[in-house]
């Protein structure tokens, strides 16, 4: 599987099913959280705050590219089990058992995918429709049964020509599926949900809206996306391939390759939930397998991963960087005294006990840009390009430095309050959630 099919898989199925992976589980009791495209019947009707219309934009630049649009989404699909009469009438029950195994009522969930070729043509506006459908697998004991509800939905594609000879794309997507009940179980079997676009381009190449080089910098701010968020994926450096994903990504989003597969909870840690996942019961276990395929399929990987494979997911370590202080290691002598007065120095010994200083104290300031930082300093947090979504959403804010500190690796962070923080008191008491830490290059001084 390329890059492009595992971040798509990934945003697809994100809070699919979670841990502990059963029915009965009070988090799996409010599913398809992700990307969901509603009826507008029903988000009017409720006034929910849900979606009925998603929209990308992007900039491509290129002579006459030439550009594909695919969407992708999941249909929820009803599976109930059913015993058959004598007569050959089905009765519908919660609970079906087949051979040694339980099946269980459940919401599964299909893929779906429908290309859009634009033909060259600026604009492209056209109907989606999935009729509804019903399935029966006859097993021991009974029939399962399957079911879907009708979709409809309205795509409209638009390659705008910009005069700095810059092609805004726009794609759309309106849930025009008829439903005006406020229920919303029901709302969700007529909803695309995880809805995303996977966009390519010939003869051209798409434009970063994460980073924009400085010449197109004023065209991506004016790009417009709702509910969705463009990124490039492929292979580092590669912008012929654009993910619009309803989840917030940087650029080249990768899966660790040390996951043995899907969880369904990309942004957690791989080891902890296969971990939980072997502590379960015997019980819980067989709900799991009685839950849902995918879940079945979760566990039965868990159980037969060997010492080795968890071992890979343990203390694995990116970007790894040596930082080295500007004077050389000192040694030191027995009978030489260690000031601790100040901020005491973190002592490493060599093979024969001898004493070695390899880190230096904290210091009580920084300099950046010519500018002397300390506590009680107001700083304009400029985070790095390819931060996170809370480095997104702290982006030129103005903060305080409440304190400057040093990690293990002798990295310099200043730990900052942001000043419209409805709980910025709760970080000047050094509460968790709203102190952040920046690098010094991260911030500017404010006089």
């Amino acid at each position: 599987m390329d890059a492009l099919e595992q971040i798509a898989a990934a945003v697809l199925y994100e809070g699919y099913v979670l841990w502990p992976y059963r029915r009965s589980a009070r988090k799996n009791q409010q599913r398809w959280t992700f990307g969901g495209v509603y009826p507008r019947g029903f988000v009017d009707g409720t006034r929910s705050g849900d979606a009925w219309r998603i929209q990308t934009q992007c900039l491509v630049v290129g002579a006459a590219p030439q550009i594909e649009v695919e969407l992708r989404f999941l249909q929820v699909v009803a599976r109930r089990g059913a015993s058959v009469s004598a007569s050959g009438r089905l009765e519908f029950v919660d609970e079906l058992q087949v051979g040694a195994q339980r099946i269980l009522a459940w919401d599964e969930a299909v893929e779906r995918r429908f290309p859009i070729s634009t033909d060259e043509r600026p604009t492209l506006k056209g109907t989606i429709a999935v009729p509804a459908g019903e399935s029966r697998e006859p097993v021991d004991g009974g029939v399962i049964v399957r079911t879907w509800e009708a979709l409809a939905v309205m795509c409209e594609v638009t390659i705008d020509p910009l005069e700095t000879g810059v092609r805004r794309v726009t794609v759309a997507l309106e849930n025009t599926s008829a439903f005006t009940s406020t229920d919303r179980t029901e709302a969700q079997r007529r909803s695309f949900i995880s809805a995303h676009f996977v966009l390519h381009v010939r003869d051209g190449a798409f434009i970063s809206l994460t980073d924009p080089p400085a010449e197109h910098q004023a065209e991506a701010a004016e790009c417009s996306n709702v509910g969705l968020w463009p990124i490039l994926v492929g292979a580092e450096g590669d912008q012929s391939t654009l993910l619009a994903s309803p989840i917030i990504l940087s650029d080249y989003p990768q899966i660790a390759p040390e996951s043995p597969g899907l969880l369904f909870d990309s942004g957690e840690i791989d080891q902890l939930l296969i971990l939980n996942t072997l502590t379960l019961t015997d019980a819980e276990k067989a709900e799991v397998r009685a839950t849902d395929p995918k879940a079945r399929e979760i566990l039965d990987r868990a159980e037969s991963l060997t010492a080795q494979d968890l071992s890979r997911l343990h203390g694995t370590m990116r970007d790894f960087r040596i930082l080295r202080s500007e004077e050389p290691p000192q040694l030191l002598s027995e009978d030489r005294h260690v000031d601790t007065s100040a901020s005491p120095p973190l002592m490493h010994f060599d093979d024969e006990g001898r004493l070695l200083q390899l880190e230096q104290p904290t210091p009580r300031t920084v300099m950046v840009a010519g500018t002397e930082i300390s506590p009680g300093s107001t700083v304009r947090l400029r985070p790095r390009k390819n931060g996170d979504v809370f480095d997104l959403a702290l982006a030129g804010k103005v903060a305080t430095v409440e304190s400057i500190e040093q990690d293990y690796d002798e990295r310099i962070h200043l730990a900052v309050t942001v000043h419209d923080d409805p709980g910025r008191d709760l970080g000047m008491d050094r509460m968790p959630g709203h102190r952040f830490f920046f690098a010094p290059d991260e911030v500017e001084p404010i006089p």
